[in-house]
């Protein structure tokens, strides 16, 4: 089972760098709408700062959704997605390997350039410390649950506005959870208890996620 994990996770992630623009316009998304915000918006760093952890939250989770459509369309396209189903190894497992490749290209990056691009609102350095915890801690559900939509809605066309019908909603508490701990630990109050949140979101998606995947994946294939 580790071994179909790692090698369809290896798999993606060489794709992936075959295709690079699938990384840059993730990135660029982030990027160009956290950094549109300030601009917009008053000048005034009690602004910034107060609108700064939703800004940079709302950027993340529509970064994610990018590459959702993408997820497992071209596997349902050359058949790969059949010898999955057909492969000895668990399907749930393998479905598992694709998150977790989707999250290092779409999840990973915004995590680490998430403190730098908080500079531009005027956070103080705990803040930005929090900021990154909860984004390490929430993107996580955002592919688990984002798997879901992308597997109902396989082969569906227009499956890329399905996908964000679908899963927005469920992304929620996800967002009020991630931004609240920030604003939080900027109010001076303790971030713990949106932390601990997110990380039992993170949690219960795990255990849930890859299966209803994996079974929303055989049905497409069927």
């Amino acid at each position: 089972m580790s071994t179909g994990f790692i090698t369809v996770i290896h798999r993606d992630l060489l794709q992936v760098l075959r295709r690079r623009s699938d990384i840059a316009t993730t990135v660029f998304f982030f990027v160009i709408v956290a950094s549109l915000f300030p601009l917009a918006v008053s000048p005034d760093p009690a602004v910034l700062r107060q609108i700064g952890s939703g800004v940079l939250w709302v950027a993340a989770l529509l970064a994610c959704m990018l590459s959702l459509a993408r997820l497992f369309a071209s596997d349902y396209a050359d058949g790969t997605l059949e010898q999955m189903v057909l492969s000895p190894h668990s399907l749930t497992v393998l479905t598992l390997g694709k998150i977790v490749a989707h999250w290092l290209v779409s999840g990973l990056p915004v995590v680490l350039l998430s403190p730098l691009l908080a500079l531009q609102y005027g956070m103080h350095s705990h803040s930005l410390l929090i900021l990154a915890l909860s984004l390490l801690l929430g993107t996580p559900a955002l592919s688990l649950v984002g798997a879901i939509g992308a597997a109902l809605t396989l082969g569906v066309r227009g499956s890329g506005l399905l996908v964000a019908l679908l899963v927005l909603p469920l992304y929620i508490p996800v967002l009020i959870f991630g931004a609240g701990a920030v604003t939080a630990s900027q109010t001076g109050m303790s971030a713990e208890a949106n932390l601990s949140l997110l990380a039992a979101s993170s949690l219960l998606a795990l255990i849930l996620a890859p299966l209803a995947t994996a079974t929303a994946l055989r049905i497409a294939v069927e």
